[in-house]
């Protein structure tokens, strides 16, 4: 499983011209699920993301998780994540778990992270074609993934 995590001033996503969701402060989540995932990489990777200590301290310093800073999560589903390019011009997807599965590891990850207390967490809409307004702040990005993490 992997998570593209963006701090962010700002974030929102569209589908068919109409917003429907949208965040200040906090992490813009793009998430994928891949092949062989299961239950423990989702919890993993919530975990992983709601507790990443990326937001700036009193000194400047990446020592606060968006719990600490009280941030918000917008969450899209992006399956390009498991794209393979090593070979000819065409990604092949492969490698990404299938849709049903995919929607299943999404909806629990949402899940996961609203039960944390994050101050808000807004989601796009799985398979939809989605606009994201994503205002990096930093910029700070980090690509994380479960397979390999401790415990999973």
């Amino acid at each position: 499983m992997k998570a593209l995590v963006q701090r962010v001033s700002e974030g929102s996503v569209s589908i068919d011209g109409e917003v429907v969701g949208s965040i200040g402060r906090g992490l813009v989540i793009l998430f994928g699920a891949g092949r062989g995932d299961t239950e423990k990489d989702v919890v993993y990777l919530a975990e992983k993301c709601a507790n990443l200590r990326i937001f700036c301290d009193e000194n400047g310093k990446m020592n606060r998780s968006l719990l600490d800073v009280g941030g918000e999560a917008l969450i899209i589903s992006q399956f390009t994540l498991y794209g393979d390019c090593r070979k000819g011009r065409r990604p092949g997807f492969s490698d990404a778990a299938d849709p049903a599965d995919a929607e299943k590891f999404y909806r629990q990850f949402v899940e996961l992270m609203r039960n944390q207390k994050i101050a808000r967490v807004e989601t796009g809409r799985f398979g939809a074609d989605m606009k994201v307004k994503i205002f990096n702040d930093g910029p700070v990005t980090f690509l994380l993934e479960s397979r390999g993490g401790v415990g999973v």
